[in-house]
Protein backbone atom coordinates (compact mmCIF):
# COMPACT_ATOMS: atom_id res chain seq x y z
CA UNK A 1 0.00 0.00 0.00
CA UNK A 2 1.23 3.33 -0.60
CA UNK A 3 0.27 6.84 -0.04
CA UNK A 4 0.63 9.83 -2.68
CA UNK A 5 -0.20 13.21 -2.17
CA UNK A 6 -2.79 15.34 -4.78
CA UNK A 7 -0.38 17.36 -6.45
CA UNK A 8 2.19 14.20 -7.12
CA UNK A 9 -0.87 12.00 -8.13
CA UNK A 10 -1.75 14.26 -10.86
CA UNK A 11 1.14 14.82 -12.32
CA UNK A 12 2.20 11.15 -12.22
CA UNK A 13 -1.27 9.55 -12.46
CA UNK A 14 -0.91 6.88 -15.21
CA UNK A 15 1.76 5.69 -13.26
CA UNK A 16 -0.25 5.87 -9.82
CA UNK A 17 -2.55 3.95 -12.57
CA UNK A 18 -0.55 1.05 -13.75
CA UNK A 19 0.44 0.18 -9.90
CA UNK A 20 -3.54 -0.35 -8.80
CA UNK A 21 -4.09 -2.30 -12.21
CA UNK A 22 -1.38 -4.41 -10.73
CA UNK A 23 -2.91 -5.41 -7.46
CA UNK A 24 -1.89 -2.67 -5.17
CA UNK A 25 -3.61 0.16 -3.18
CA UNK A 26 -2.82 3.72 -3.84
CA UNK A 27 -3.88 5.91 -0.53
CA UNK A 28 -4.31 9.80 -2.04
CA UNK A 29 -3.59 11.84 0.29
CA UNK A 30 -4.73 16.02 0.67
CA UNK A 31 -2.95 17.61 3.87
CA UNK A 32 -1.50 14.10 5.48
CA UNK A 33 -5.15 13.30 5.36
CA UNK A 34 -6.60 10.37 3.32
CA UNK A 35 -9.35 11.65 0.89
CA UNK A 36 -9.52 8.81 -1.66
CA UNK A 37 -7.77 4.72 -2.43
CA UNK A 38 -7.01 3.42 -5.84
CA UNK A 39 -7.19 -0.15 -5.96
CA UNK A 40 -7.39 -2.81 -8.51
CA UNK A 41 -11.13 -3.90 -9.41
CA UNK A 42 -12.71 -6.96 -7.26
CA UNK A 43 -12.65 -9.94 -9.47
CA UNK A 44 -16.76 -9.67 -8.93
CA UNK A 45 -16.20 -6.34 -11.68
CA UNK A 46 -17.03 -6.89 -15.20
CA UNK A 47 -13.92 -5.34 -17.24
CA UNK A 48 -17.07 -3.17 -19.37
CA UNK A 49 -17.37 -0.29 -17.56
CA UNK A 50 -20.96 0.22 -18.93
CA UNK A 51 -21.23 -3.62 -17.40
CA UNK A 52 -19.92 -2.58 -14.15
CA UNK A 53 -22.12 0.53 -14.06
CA UNK A 54 -25.67 -1.45 -14.51
CA UNK A 55 -24.65 -4.19 -12.09
CA UNK A 56 -23.87 -1.39 -9.37
CA UNK A 57 -26.96 0.68 -10.23
CA UNK A 58 -28.78 -3.30 -9.94
CA UNK A 59 -27.28 -3.77 -6.84
CA UNK A 60 -28.26 -0.10 -5.22
CA UNK A 61 -31.90 -0.73 -6.40
CA UNK A 62 -31.78 2.29 -8.57
CA UNK A 63 -33.07 -0.29 -11.55
CA UNK A 64 -34.04 -3.68 -11.83
CA UNK A 65 -32.93 -6.01 -14.67
CA UNK A 66 -35.06 -7.10 -18.02
CA UNK A 67 -37.45 -10.09 -17.75
CA UNK A 68 -36.33 -12.31 -20.30
CA UNK A 69 -37.81 -15.68 -21.37
CA UNK A 70 -35.20 -18.43 -21.77
CA UNK A 71 -34.82 -17.96 -25.54
CA UNK A 72 -34.04 -14.42 -25.48
CA UNK A 73 -37.35 -12.84 -26.19
CA UNK A 74 -39.00 -10.15 -23.81
CA UNK A 75 -42.13 -10.68 -22.77
CA UNK A 76 -45.44 -9.63 -24.10
CA UNK A 77 -47.12 -6.52 -22.44
CA UNK A 78 -49.84 -7.14 -20.63
CA UNK A 79 -52.18 -4.92 -20.44
CA UNK A 80 -51.84 -2.92 -23.68
CA UNK A 81 -54.83 -1.67 -25.39
CA UNK A 82 -55.64 -1.08 -29.07
CA UNK A 83 -55.69 2.74 -29.89
CA UNK A 84 -59.03 2.45 -31.19
CA UNK A 85 -60.55 1.13 -27.71
CA UNK A 86 -58.31 3.83 -25.78
CA UNK A 87 -59.97 6.63 -27.75
CA UNK A 88 -63.12 5.59 -27.29
CA UNK A 89 -62.53 5.65 -23.62
CA UNK A 90 -60.76 8.53 -23.82
CA UNK A 91 -63.95 10.11 -25.85
CA UNK A 92 -66.23 8.34 -23.27
CA UNK A 93 -64.33 10.24 -19.87
CA UNK A 94 -64.97 13.51 -21.70
CA UNK A 95 -68.25 13.21 -23.06
CA UNK A 96 -69.48 14.74 -19.64
CA UNK A 97 -67.71 17.92 -19.68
Amino acid sequence: MRAVGIKVLSSRLSEYIRMAAQGETVLVTEQDRVVAELSPPSARRSQAPGDAMLTEWIRKGWMRPPLVSLDGRLPSPKGIDTLDNILSELDDDRSDR
